[in-house]
C-alpha cells in the first residue's frame, strides 16, 4: 500500500537568545479515515516512514532536534521504534492519560535512549512527579495559563531538571515575560510568522543590499553592481568566501569582486542577495535564523514547484524572489509596497507578492498553506494549479528544507 500522502509543518523552538534549537514536526494526513484507533495508528507509520526513511531525517532536521507529537496508542505501539532515537523527541500529548501502563512505558522508551518531552503543561497534577524525572523538556502553554499564576509554576517545575519551553508566544511582550521567568525554550509564531515588527531600522548593509537587489532586478553592468558591493565590506568578504568555498570547479581562487560575479552568475548572485538581506536585517545576522530560514524555505519550495510542474527556468527564478521577498514586511517592519517600490520588479512579480495573483500568487499560497499545515487551502491552491499533486509538493518541500539547511552550515563556516 502507497504512504498516505501528507503535509509537513516544521517550526522553529529557539534559546534564549534566539538561536535555533529544534523544530517541531506537524504531520497533518489527507485523505485517511481517523475514526478508529488502529487507522491513526497505521497512518502514523506511513507518515513516519516516508518522512524518516524515504525522504531521510538530514533532510527534514538538518544537525537539529525533531519534536514530535506522540497520542497514547502511538506510545504503545512499536512505531515508535521506527523513529531515530538520537535526534527526535517523543512529545506526549496532554490528551495522553498518565495510568501505570503509559507510565511505565514512558520509563522503557527512556531507558532505551528515547528522549521526551510533556506537551501543553497548564498546571502541575500530582501524577506528573512520576513521569517528570523522565522527561527532558516540559512545555507549558502561556496562552491557557494566566500571568499571575505562570511565575508559581514555573518555580514548582524549576525543582526538576527538565528544561522548560514556553509555547505559543505570539509577540516580543509574551516573550519578554516568559525570559524573565527562566523558561529556557521557546516556541511560537513571534519566531517565524511573518508578522509586521514595528519600530525595527533597516541596517547600512541591509540598504545596500536592498540597493543591489535592485541592480540585478534591472540587469545593470557588472561594474555598477561592483562598485556597489564595494560600499558594504562586509557583504564583499562573504560574497568572496561563498564564491572560494564552492569553487565551481575552478582551478584558481577568486580574487576579485568582478570575477566573483561573474562566475557566481546574475541568477545565484540574486539569490545570495535575497538571502543575504535577511541575514543581515535579522536579529540574528546568520541565515540559520529561523525567519532567515522560512524565507529561504518558501523560496526554495515555490521554484521547486514551478520545476515539478514542468514550468521554465525564468519562472522558477521568479517564483524563488516571491517566495524570499514575500517575508520583507516581517523583517523590516515596513509595508510591502513600500519596500518593494524601489526594486524595480515585473509586473507578475509585483502582483504575486501584494495581491497573490496569477500563477506566482497562487504557488505563494500553496508555500504558506504548507507551511501552515492548512489542507483546505492547499487542496483548493492544487485543484486551481492543475498541474501538481501532493505527492509532488510533500517533495518539494522536503528538498526545500534540506536546502536551507545547507545555507546554515555555510554561514557557520564563513563565519
Amino acid at each position: 500500500m502507497n504512504p498516505p500522502q501528507f503535509f509537513l509543518g516544521r517550526q522553529p523552538i529557539v534559546g534564549r537568545e534566539r538561536e535555533l534549537q529544534a523544530y517541531e514536526l506537524l504531520f497533518r494526513s489527507s485523505g485517511i479515515n481517523q475514526a478508529n484507533v488502529s487507522d491513526d495508528v497505521a497512518a502514523s507509520a506511513s507518515v513516519i516512514q516516508h518522512a524518516f526513511s524515504d525522504l531521510g531525517v538530514q533532510s527534514v532536521l538538518g544537525d537539529k532536534q525533531g519534536f514530535i507529537n506522540v497520542s497514547e496508542a502511538l506510545l504503545m505501539s512499536d512505531v515508535i521504534e521506527a523513529l531515530p532515537r538520537e535526534q527526535v523527541v517523543l512529545e506526549i500529548l496532554e490528551t495522553v492519560p498518565l495510568t501505570p501502563e503509559v507510565i511505565t512505558r514512558i520509563r522503557k522508551l527512556k531507558f532505551a535512549g528515547y528522549r521526551l518531552a510533556l506537551d501543553d503543561v497548564i498546571q502541575f497534577e500530582e501524577v506528573y512527579r512520576a513521569v517528570i524525572p523522565l522527561v527532558e523538556v516540559i512545555k507549558l502553554d502561556v496562552l491557557l495559563i494566566p500571568p499571575d499564576k505562570l511565575e508559581p509554576l514555573v518555580k514548582k517545575l524549576r525543582q526538576f531538571d527538565a528544561r522548560l519551553l514556553a509555547e505559543k508566544i505570539d509577540n516580543p511582550a509574551q516573550k519578554d515575560f516568559c525570559q524573565s521567568l527562566g523558561f529556557d525554550l521557546f516556541q511560537g509564531y513571534h519566531f517565524a510568522k511573518p508578522t509586521i515588527l514595528s519600530g525595527r531600522p533597516i541596517q547600512p548593509a541591509a540598504m545596500q543590499l536592498l540597493k543591489l537587489l535592485a541592480q540585478v532586478a534591472a540587469d545593470v553592468d557588472t561594474l555598477d553592481l561592483e562598485e556597489t558591493l564595494k560600499l558594504a565590506p562586509d557583504l564583499t568578504m562573504h560574497l568572496m568566501k561563498l564564491v572560494n568555498s564552492i569553487g565551481f570547479g575552478a582551478s584558481r581562487k577568486i580574487s576579485s569582486v568582478r570575477a566573483a560575479i561573474t562566475l557566481l552568475g546574475r541568477s545565484q548572485l540574486n539569490r545570495w542577495v535575497q538571502i543575504m538581506v535577511f541575514a543581515q536585517q535579522s536579529s540574528g545576522h546568520s541565515v540559520s535564523d529561523p525567519l532567515v530560514q522560512t524565507a529561504a524555505v518558501r523560496g526554495r519550495m515555490m521554484e521547486n514547484m514551478v520545476k515539478a510542474a514542468k514550468g521554465n527556468v525564468g519562472v522558477g527564478e521568479q517564483a524563488f524572489m516571491v517566495g524570499m521577498l514575500s517575508l520583507m514586511d516581517a523583517l523590516f517592519g515596513q509595508a510591502l509596497a513600500d519596500i518593494l517600490q524601489p526594486l524595480n520588479l515585473d509586473d507578475n512579480v509585483l502582483d504575486a507578492l501584494l495581491h497573490k495573483k496569477g500563477v506566482l500568487g497562487d504557488l505563494l499560497g500553496l508555500a504558506e498553506a504548507a507551511e501552515n499545515s492548512d489542507e483546505a487551502a492547499a487542496v483548493s491552491l492544487l485543484a486551481k494549479l492543475g498541474k501538481l499533486s501532493l505527492d509532488q509538493v510533500n517533495r518539494c518541500q522536503i528538498e526545500a528544507l534540506a536546502w536551507a539547511n545547507t545555507l546554515g552550515n555555510e554561514d557557520a563556516e564563513s563565519a
